[in-house]
């Protein structure tokens, strides 16, 4: 059996592996359109920062795939599929069959329509080749402007911060981290981010992107402008469903799968971030990592449903560790909300209750009790009794 596999990003490797475990025969094929072998996308930031060099940025050296019996092709982006015969092209007009397709291509980063993007020193980061071309024009353009205040743009801002530059951070919301925080959580980070030196202006939208061939400042809604010589746009990843669409797929903003995680056509899987499941675009690492192990089995015949992922996300933003799990900013009325925060310290914890089950937390400038509050959600635990105890420094998890 030949499983084709396009793109070498976390799902398309790790389902590789996951088939190699469980198949030590079936032949495995990965067409990637980078020419580097898999890396981890947040160590992308410890490469722009300085904190990771290159040779330490990948995932496996280069003898595990050979020894995994995995056939890698660097900088062979898949062009079109042709599912009637079951076949693949690639650049170049190479053709391959296979038994089964799993798409796993990703996504892209989205430069939203401002005026004006179509001028020299605009970067998006995405890709090894983006690090090197922005570190490239960093070294003669130092006043740096991220455009987008959530994981992403803060983690760049920390960066660049890092290298040496003057950073401003601009977000359309009224708050930092938008997705993962409420409004407590997010002005306390602010605070944080502040401390850094990083400049943080929210609310503002994004009009225009000034300057003859070169980027020299920004405008926004309401004429106010900042003056920068580089931007960094941080507006989020759409998937990349061209190749899915014009193979006549199923698509909607993802490439849309069953719980088997299987197209509208048999032969054909997805995993990943280019996916749409139940109706949901995930586009967080650990949907894609549960994805990658759950379609591989499918691919080899078991049956396995994937039931979606509760989204967590644990990470340290501008030296802050922190932790947003499930729902935090719920609807008004629909829930109970519990917090604690202790500003000096820059720790602030909430817990978000829907009858006496925990269905949502903020861990933030801590790591204490991170595991327990994961386990709680995931396992649905009722915890009605010690609601209001929750989250103290000192209490005993074991009780649960």
């Amino acid at each position: 059996m030949r499983v084709i596999i396009v793109g070498n990003g976390l799902a398309g490797i790790i389902s590789a592996k996951t088939l190699r475990e469980l198949d030590k025969k079936v032949e495995i094929d990965v067409f990637a359109e980078e020419k580097y072998h898999y890396y981890p996308r947040p160590s992308l930031i410890e490469f722009l920062a300085g904190t990771i060099p290159f040779e330490r940025m990948f995932a496996f050296p280069q003898e595990w795939y050979r020894e995994q019996n995995i056939n890698i092709h660097l900088g062979k982006p898949v062009t079109r599929i042709f599912p009637d015969s079951q076949e693949i092209e690639v650049a170049g007009g190479k053709k391959e069959k296979y038994e089964s397709l799993l798409l796993a291509n990703g996504s892209f980063s989205f430069i939203p329509p401002f005026k004006g993007t179509d001028k020299k020193g605009i970067f998006a980061l995405r890709t090894l080749d983006d690090a090197f071309e922005l570190l490239e024009y960093l070294k003669n353009h130092q006043r740096v402007v991220v455009i987008g205040g959530g994981l992403l743009g803060l983690e760049i801002a920390r960066a660049m911060k890092s290298r040496g530059a003057r950073v401003d951070v601009v977000e359309f919301f009224d708050r930092l981290l938008p997705r993962q925080l409420d409004i407590q959580g997010a002005s306390l980070l602010k605070a944080q981010v502040e401390n850094m030196g990083i400049n943080v202006h929210l609310g503002l939208a994004t009009e225009e992107i000034l300057g003859q061939n070169d980027v020299r400042g920004l405008r926004f809604k309401g004429e106010r402008e900042i003056e920068m010589d580089m931007a960094i746009v941080a507006a989020g990843v759409r998937p990349n469903i061209r190749l899915a669409k014009e193979a006549g797929l199923e698509t909607d903003r993802g490439l849309v799968t069953d719980d088997y995680l299987q197209s509208s056509n048999p032969k054909i899987f997805g995993a990943g971030d280019v996916i749409q499941h139940r109706g949901r675009v995930y586009g967080i690492i650990p949907s894609s990592f549960n994805q990658a192990r759950v379609v591989a089995s499918n691919i080899l015949g078991k049956k396995e449903k994937y039931e979606g992922t509760v989204p967590s996300n644990t990470l340290k933003v501008a030296g802050l560790d922190l932790t947003s799990v499930g729902l935090v900013n719920p609807e008004e009325g629909t829930s109970e909300e519990f917090r604690k925060e202790k500003k000096e310290e820059g720790i602030y914890k909430k817990v978000v209750i829907q009858k006496g089950v925990v269905v949502g937390a903020i861990w933030m400038g801590t790591k204490k009790g991170v595991n327990e509050i994961n386990r709680i959600i995931s396992q649905k635990i009722n915890i009605e009794k010690h609601k209001i105890s929750l989250l103290e420094d000192d209490f005993d998890y074991s009780v649960l």
